[in-house]
C-alpha cells in the first residue's frame, strides 16, 4: 500500500520514564493529533495521515499499553484508565506538538480525547469523535442490558482476573485467525480486512506486558461515560459514525448529538466501527473540511 510505504521511521517520546511511540508527517498548517482505539496503534491511521499532512502537521500517538509504546504492568503508579491516557495526550500536546491541536479519536480513543480536553482545556482547538465507545458494559449501564449480559460480564471479568485463565484467554485471542474473525465483525466491508491489518493488530500482542494491559482494561468498568464528558467539553466537537457498527449501535450514538457541544453528527453509511480505516475516502474529506472551517 503506497500510503504505508510513504512513512518514515516512528519517533519516540519519553513520558513518565516510558518510551511512547508516535508517527508524524507534514511541515505546515495546524496541528492534528490522532488517537487510536482499543488494541490498535497509530498504524490504524495509515490511510489518513498522508492525506491530512498535505495541509496539516499530523501526529498519531500510541497510548501507553498499546502499539509500539511501553506496556508496563499495572501498579499503584500506572493505572490503565482514561484519566491516565488523557494526561498522556495532554502532555504530548504540550511537550511534542507545542500548540493547541485538532484532536481526532476512534472508539475508546474518543473517551481518552474527551478526558484530555476536559482536564486540560488549553490543548485543543476542536475534537472529532469517530464511532465513540458507548461503554455499554460500564457499571452504570449494566441495568439496561439483557439479564445474560448484565450478570455475564462481571462473571467473565472475575474469571479472567485469575492470572493463568487470563493468560490462556489472551493467547487464544491473539492469533491471526481469531483477530481476523473479530475484524470481520467490526468491518462491514470484508475486503478491507487484509493481512496487513491483521499484522498491525497482532504485532503489539507479542510484547511483554501486553497480556496484563489487556486484562486490566477488560476489568475496567468504571470511569467516565461519553455522556459525562460531552457536557463538560471546553471546545466544539463533531461526531462521525459508521452506521453498520455492530459494537456501538448507530441509533444509540445518534443520541449523543443532542449535546450542544456536538456541532455536527455525520453518518458514514454502510461502514463499521473504524470508518477512518474502512472508508478513508469518506472520512478524510470530512476531517479536512472540519479543520479548514476553523483556521
Amino acid at each position: 500500500m503506497t500510503a504505508t510505504l510513504s512513512f518514515t521511521a516512528t519517533k519516540t517520546w519519553t513520558w513518565r520514564g516510558f518510551p511512547i511511540c508516535y508517527q508524524t508527517q507534514g511541515t505546515t498548517g495546524p496541528a492534528v493529533v490522532l488517537i487510536h482505539g482499543f488494541g490498535a496503534s497509530w498504524w490504524h491511521w495509515r490511510k489518513n495521515i498522508p492525506v491530512l499532512a498535505e495541509t496539516c502537521r499530523v501526529y498519531a500517538i500510541d497510548l501507553i499499553g498499546f502499539g509500539g509504546s511501553a506496556k508496563p504492568e499495572p501498579t499503584e503508579k500506572m493505572h490503565y484508565t482514561f484519566e491516565t491516557w488523557g494526561q498522556q495526550i495532554a502532555d504530548f500536546c504540550r511537550e511534542v506538538v507545542g500548540e493547541p491541536a485538532f484532536l481526532v479519536g476512534n472508539s475508546i480513543g474518543c473517551i481518552a480525547v474527551m478526558q484530555a480536553v476536559v482536564d486540560h482545556p488549553d490543548i485543543a482547538r476542536s475534537i472529532a469523535l469517530l464511532n465513540c465507545s458507548l461503554r455499554l458494559l460500564h457499571d452504570r449501564k449494566r441495568a439496561t442490558l439483557p439479564w445474560y449480559r448484565r450478570f455475564g460480564a462481571p462473571l467473565v471479568q472475575r474469571i479472567l482476573a485469575v492470572k493463568p485463565i487470563g493468560n490462556f484467554f489472551f493467547n487464544q485471542i491473539a492469533k491471526p485467525k481469531t483477530v481476523r474473525k473479530i475484524l470481520l465483525q467490526a468491518y462491514a466491508n470484508a475486503e478491507v480486512v487484509t493481512d496487513e491489518l491483521v499484522d498491525i493488530l497482532m504485532a503489539p500482542a507479542k510484547d511483554p506486558g501486553a497480556v496484563a494491559v489487556f486484562l486490566a482494561f477488560t476489568a475496567y468498568s468504571s470511569g467516565p461515560l461519553p455522556e459525562d464528558l460531552l457536557p463538560q467539553l471546553p471546545c466544539p466537537a463533531i461526531m462521525l459514525w459508521g452506521t453498520a457498527d455492530p459494537w456501538e449501535p448507530f441509533e444509540l450514538g445518534k443520541q449523543l448529538a443532542n449535546y450542544p457541544q456536538v456541532k455536527a453528527f455525520i453518518p458514514i453509511e454502510g461502514v463499521g466501527h473504524c470508518p477512518q480505516d474502512e472508508a478513508p475516502e469518506k472520512v478524510n474529506p470530512i476531517l479536512q473540511e472540519w479543520i479548514a472551517q476553523q483556521i
